[in-house]
């Protein structure tokens, strides 16, 4: 393939404009950040994204904007060293709002930080093995996979794996470094495959004498993103991202290739039809040695021929909805060099939380704690951190928000599992099952994009699902996969989730069902405007016939796609009410003060009631 050539004007967007008069990611960024005042220029906001980060102020308060900024990291397969975790809690209290934000793409999140502390949070980031590089931007994004540490073949060359396309796909221009630690390259060594396959241009993917030979003065059109994964192991959000990657191994479990799927992304505009959230698809199989110049030749394919003109219509999904995967697959392969084989067959997708102890595989354990919307704050905060300390152990992040434990030795286990009990973190026997699958990205008040609450809203969103399952008879162990997000974005992947509420104004959330427990499928717009004080008029008929009319082990999302958006609106639009014959008994349970305040103390951390917590207890008891 020939690439355009980039000195005819085309029509390209204000940010392609502010990329290419950048001096590769600098300008105005690196003047803004020597003035006194409070924020940076519109055009460096931009800049500042590749370097990790977002401009933001505080929507809750009136008056002059109180600007600070969002710092994301970069996390490979959510991995997190001992010593990052540490500099990361004491950077949150010292510079950000004293609270850590675990994220969908199993990275940190730092609010608050005022630009004059940039430099100095930056710095402290990159020099305790850490990095915000390109955590956000229009080039590759943090890649996924599986954070649980077994030590299995497939999980450690997935791992490998995810770790080898970061870093194909790192910015090489040293823009990044210059700004904050005065061109010091803190840098850990490359291997040798890496570097060979970002330097081959025999296909004519690279800009020959660039100081970024795969992004060029343009990076890429918008952002990007990698998952890896094993067979079985959905814990990714597999085809929700640009690229997919699943290891193949032969029978004796030694990984011989990977199956590659093209086209994901949840983003969408309201009331735009033509922007929509895809799922990935197959573009085919190749031999373990070609992985990273495969995964370079998609990447180089959206770099040439994703639209820079319309940022709605600028990632990699529009290209394929407009190509089709027979064309997409073809130029690819040119930049490839080499055909691809057909995918092999897979079994079937499991969600995999890793929540509980579990054997890593060489004699030590790990534990996974649900992070109720990934926010790490207070008692839990100052109880992880004084483990993590402790036990000198390193830390996974995974991309429903939680957080592993790794490399736990046997004698650790019992006085770890106290200290994670007394310090509220509980194991998931003890968290309502509709908490542990549910996830929301911050929104209010610091999100510019948000429009409505996800993350300060789901807790009271989650109490009222399980209020109405109990209405309609709904047992405690059953669950819903739910996510809410503040607006049509989709971080935290509404669009896969069994319920999905997407936030569409004040107070107000568009309703999306049809996802599955194991996000294979997309959902779909089941209402398009739904007040939150009015979630009960839409939910509970749902669930009530999802109660009486589903098949054996037919989860919601499978049950709202068998009767489809027709029956549905049907049994919304005729309610009447939970039929008395089948409303719950009111029961009353009298206890001494002391056993009250237990209860009562636990089922706050559980983010229930005392009421749904004793019915819990009696029902697993009696």
């Amino acid at each position: 393939p020939v690439k355009p050539d980039t000195s005819v004007d085309q029509k390209r967007s204000k940010v392609e404009i502010i990329k290419e008069q950048s001096n590769y990611i600098r300008y105005p960024l690196d003047e803004d950040l020597l003035t006194d005042a409070p924020n940076v220029s519109e055009a460096a906001t931009q800049i500042i994204k590749f370097h990790g980060s977002y401009q933001q102020y505080n929507r809750d308060e009136r008056g002059p904007k109180s600007y600070s900024f969002m710092l994301r990291t970069k996390n490979p397969c959510g991995k997190v060293p001992n010593k990052l975790y540490l500099v990361m809690d004491d950077l949150a209290d010292q510079f950000g709002i004293g609270t850590l934000r675990l994220t969908t793409r199993q990275t940190f999140q730092l609010h608050g930080v005022l630009k004059k502390d940039l430099k100095t949070v930056m710095s402290t980031i990159i020099k305790n093995m850490g990095s915000t590089l390109g955590a956000c931007g229009d080039l590759n994004r943090n890649v996924l996979a599986p954070a649980a540490p077994f030590q299995r073949k497939d999980y450690l060359f997935a791992q490998k794996t995810a770790e080898d396309a970061a870093a194909l796909l790192t910015p090489q221009s040293g823009f990044y470094y210059d700004m904050w630690v005065d061109g010091e390259q803190v840098m850990s060594a490359e291997s040798p495959e890496v570097l060979e396959a970002r330097n081959d241009n025999s296909h004519g993917t690279n800009f020959p004498n660039s100081p970024e030979p795969i992004y060029g003065t343009q990076f890429l059109p918008r952002k990007f993103k990698i998952a890896v994964t094993v067979p079985t192991d959905n814990s990714v959000d597999l085809f929700t991202n640009d690229i997919g990657l699943v290891v193949i191994s032969d029978s004796d479990g030694e990984p011989q290739g990977f199956n590659i799927y093209v086209g994901g992304g949840m983003g969408r505009t309201h009331r735009l039809e033509s922007t929509f959230p895809r799922m990935a698809e197959a573009l085919g199989y190749v031999p373990k040695s070609d992985i990273l110049y495969a995964v370079k030749a998609v990447v180089v394919t959206q770099r040439e021929n994703g639209r820079r003109d319309d940022r709605k219509y600028s990632r990699m999904k529009y290209l394929l909805s407009s190509w089709g995967i027979e064309k997409f697959r073809s130029v690819v392969e040119q930049y490839y060099g080499k055909k691809f084989e057909p995918c092999r067959d897979l079994p079937e997708w499991e969600f995999k939380s890793y929540l509980g102890w579990h054997k890593q595989g060489d004699g030590a354990f790990f534990c996974g704690l649900h992070v109720d919307n990934g926010r790490v704050k207070g008692t839990m905060k100052k109880t992880l951190r004084e483990i993590i300390e402790k036990y000198n152990l390193n830390v996974r992040i995974t991309p429903n928000q939680n957080i592993v434990l790794c490399d736990i030795r046997q004698a650790w286990k019992r006085p770890i599992t106290t200290a994670l009990a007394q310090g509220g973190l509980l194991q998931p026997s003890y968290v309502d099952p509709l908490n542990l699958t549910a996830m929301a990205c911050p929104a209010l008040p610091l999100c510019p994009l948000a429009t409505t609450e996800a993350e300060r809203g789901t807790p009271d969103i989650l109490k009222r699902v399980r209020a109405m399952f109990e209405k309609v008879g709904l047992k405690h162990n059953e669950s819903v996969v739910i996510r809410v997000t503040g607006c049509p974005n989709g971080c935290a992947r509404p669009y896969m989730a069994e319920l999905g509420l997407v936030g569409a104004g004040p107070n107000t959330y568009q309703i999306w069902l049809g996802g599955t427990p194991n996000q294979t499928s997309l959902a779909e717009v089941f209402i398009d405007k739904v007040k939150i004080q009015d979630l009960e008029k839409v939910l509970e008929p749902l669930f009530y016939h999802w109660k009486r009319k589903r098949l054996s082990k037919e989860s919601f999302g499978d049950f709202t796609n068998r009767l489809g958006a027709e029956k549905l609106h049907e049994v919304v639009d005729t309610w009447e009410g939970v039929p008395s014959s089948t409303a719950r008994y009111n029961l009353k349970l009298f206890a001494d003060k002391e056993t009250y305040e237990s209860v009562d103390a636990l089922a706050r951390r559980q983010n229930k009631t005392a009421h749904q917590l004793a019915i819990e207890i009696i029902r697993n008891y009696v």
